[in-house]
């Protein structure tokens, strides 16, 4: 579809206005993290606040919680019991999804049984646009999604769902299949709502390393937070993200991690105004 990107963020990212107060735009809530994986809903949240959120709270099993903690005081944490999330975690959870302006589910869950059965019980419970990364993309077909969910799989993960390889035809068949926004992340990222399909072709070789993911689905969630349609969110998310990251490569080459890209974050959006 034809759609100008910088157009696109110059929209989303207009001057504020001197009386600007505290949650006007958005409050994300990141849901991640487990015993093993601690980092991938810390980059998460700090690319989220990079990209304009206003509070970032992070809900994670006790270990991530505080090594999240540990990245920086402007993330709020929630710890919970134990070593993963499991359903006996989801009343609490749903509790800070009603308080938040858009979600990310997924980063650093892992995959263990018990997780995957909390996914599947908060899914249908979020209202709210929520951004479907990572582990908890192994679940979605075993939900009922909506237009507000954003999934964003890179090609293995494509694969595992649809069953395809990603592909422009293969986005927007997968958004069909499953009623969300689809962001097939590749070479070229192909993003769609069943209907349309955009072709983002930032981005650079070097963000395969573990993380530019994370920071991805953070962006997104922020943009979504403003009350931004979901399509147009997801192709913002993508464009700029890129853009990041393709600056962090100019200085770092195969040395570049996934928060080089969140620090260009803010450079890349300035020069968009």
């Amino acid at each position: 579809m034809a759609l100008n990107p910088d157009t696109l963020v110059k929209r989303i990212y207009l001057k504020r206005k001197p009386a600007s107060k505290k949650r006007d735009f958005g409050k994300v809530l990141v849901i991640g993290g487990s015993k093993v994986f601690t980092g991938a809903p810390a980059l998460s949240a700090m690319a989220a606040l990079r990209s304009g959120a206003d509070l970032v709270v992070v809900a994670a099993p006790e270990r991530a919680a505080d090594t999240v903690a540990s990245f920086s005081p402007d993330m709020i944490t929630v710890p919970f019991e134990g070593d993963f999330f499991s359903e006996k975690h989801a009343q609490a959870i749903e509790e800070l999804v009603l308080d938040a302006d858009a979600v990310v589910i997924g980063p650093g869950l892992g995959r263990e049984k018990k997780t995957m059965a909390f996914v599947k019980k908060i899914l249908p419970k979020i209202k709210i646009p929520c951004v479907i990364d990572a582990d908890a993309l192994y679940v979605v077909m075993d939900v009922m999604l909506h237009g507000n969910f954003v999934l964003t799989p890179h090609r293995g993960e494509f694969r595992m769902l649809l069953g395809e390889e990603h592909g422009k035809d293969a986005s927007k068949k997968l958004a069909k299949k499953t009623g969300a926004i689809i962001i097939a992340k590749g070479p070229v990222d192909f993003i769609s709502d069943g209907k349309n399909v955009y072709p983002n072709k930032t981005g650079t070789p070097y963000m395969t390393t573990g993380g530019t993911g994370d920071v991805l689905a953070g962006v997104c969630a922020a943009i979504l937070a403003r009350g931004t349609d979901s399509f147009e969110a997801a192709c913002a998310g993508a464009y700029i993200t890129g853009l990041a990251g393709e600056a962090a490569a100019k200085k770092f080459g195969d040395g570049l991690v996934g928060s080089d890209v969140i620090n260009e974050l803010p450079k890349i959006i300035m020069g968009l105004y």
